[in-house]
């Protein structure tokens, strides 16, 4: 009987050991993510955050700017926590669209995203998140905004290699 629960405790520590290396690992993966992100604001001078490649598509700046709504709301989703920037259209806010302000507000998505998973309750990430027509995880949740990031940042090294730049090398791990 002894043998029997101490397998059971050992087994639901390894349980919690998995699910905290899980939230540790996609709180590495935001951070990384964080620096490629800046390291392309970066690469862009600031007078060219208005390019766009034609009409049908967001300039520099609107793009990096619906990537960090977009990170907000994803991840808020994932962790639970009270979104930043509630009620604003970050992309739609024309003041926003300096590198500055880029660089800022993109940097605060990214902080507020990778504080909230590292603060968040391990044990739920297999805890289904309901928006709107969409039951996911929250883990999810958390690997969407991940997905959601690198879709926008690969739009914009075409956006650099138009204007003669080379995008920052990209970083795997």
């Amino acid at each position: 009987m002894r043998l029997l629960i101490t397998i059971f405790f050992l087994s639901l520590s390894t349980t919690a050991f998995s699910q905290q290396y899980i939230v540790d690992e996609l709180a590495s993966d935001m951070e990384r993510s964080k620096a490629m992100s800046l390291s392309y604001i970066e690469a862009m001078p600031a007078d060219q955050f208005g390019f766009q490649p034609n009409e049908q598509v967001r300039t520099f700046a609107a793009q990096y700017l619906h990537l960090a709504q977009g990170l907000i709301g994803l991840s808020s989703n994932g962790t639970g926590a009270t979104p930043i920037f509630q009620g604003e259209n970050l992309e739609a806010t024309e003041a926003y669209h300096t590198k500055e302000e880029v660089l800022r507000i993109v940097t605060e998505s990214y902080d507020f995203a990778i504080k909230s998973i590292k603060e968040m309750d391990a044990s739920q990430l297999t805890e289904i998140v309901q928006r709107g027509q969409f039951e996911v995880t929250r883990r999810g949740w958390i690997h969407k905004a991940l997905e959601h990031n690198t879709h926008h940042k690969g739009q914009t090294t075409i956006y650099l290699r138009m204007n003669g730049i080379t995008p920052p090398q990209y970083q795997l791990f």
